[in-house]
């Protein structure tokens, strides 16, 4: 049985355009927002990652950490995280969606109980920031025996024989990290590299499906059209705080900037 993030791509392909893949923080800029804002995006985003809170969130630019203290401040838990996914999925219950965060914080909790909490509430897949290839290894067949998707991270320094080794145990989806920074930095590399390095890592397996993550906005989303899955998250937080600077409601306007995203990958 396909998972749900394999039917999620399947079907983007079908329709001839990327998956179109949100980030945002849960919690920000509250508990009861930050499921507001899953509902409403959701009609829009094929697939739907989740940051589960870090005070020292290594990976991160300005703009996720911003999202991050936001939700920290108001007191946000890892149980937390957990009630939000399974609010939005007693709705939703199709609709992929992936938590994204540190090991730390599952070690602290313990595996087989931060996996329990996961399944329980309906998450469908995982990507742990600083657990790399092949340390994970163990943790992703946990995940895989859960039939919970551990996301696997390429970065353009990954070598090719280290490539095929993380492509050959990957699961449903892989996560290219367009450049070396961290998230939310300036695009340093062109559209037309990115997706270079991406055609010769899907030579590798073209039945894989490959997302491409790390410094994509509104201006560069429609020179990407040719692949599996884009990923928005600084962009999205961004929007959230600046709707905050501006009193606005960060709710209807995220939903419209992913609608305007959307748009843009048809």
């Amino acid at each position: 049985m396909k998972s749900k993030i394999a039917l999620a791509f399947d079907k983007c392909k079908k329709l001839n355009r990327p998956a179109l893949i949100t980030y945002t923080v849960a919690g920000d800029n509250t508990k009861n927002n930050s499921l507001k804002i899953l509902n409403k995006i959701s009609k829009y985003a094929d697939i739907l990652e989740l940051g589960f809170p870090h005070n020292t969130p290594i990976a991160d630019g300005g703009q996720i950490q911003g999202s991050s203290h936001r939700a920290l401040k108001n007191g946000i838990k890892l149980k937390d995280v957990f009630q939000i996914v399974k609010k939005f999925k007693t709705n939703n219950p199709d609709k992929p969606i992936i938590l994204m965060g540190y090991f730390n914080l599952i070690y602290q909790n313990g595996e087989d109980k931060f996996l329990k909490s996961c399944k329980s509430s309906g998450v469908d897949g995982l990507i742990i920031v600083d657990l790399p290839y092949p340390e994970n290894k163990n943790f992703a067949n946990k995940c895989k025996r859960k039939s919970i998707n551990f996301i696997q991270l390429l970065s353009p320094t990954t070598s090719k024989d280290r490539m095929k080794k993380i492509i050959k145990d990957s699961h449903d989806m892989i996560y290219y990290i367009s450049m070396l920074s961290t998230t939310g930095g300036k695009l340093k590399v062109s559209p037309k590299k990115i997706i270079q390095n991406y055609n010769a890592i899907k030579r590798i397996n073209p039945k894989k499906n490959l997302v491409i993550g790390f410094g994509i906005t509104d201006k560069t989303i429609s020179s990407l059209k040719s692949v599996n899955g884009v990923v928005l998250g600084s962009y999205l937080c961004k929007t959230i705080t600046n709707s905050l600077k501006m009193r606005q409601n960060p709710v209807t306007k995220l939903d419209k900037v992913v609608y305007n995203l959307k748009n843009k990958i048809l």
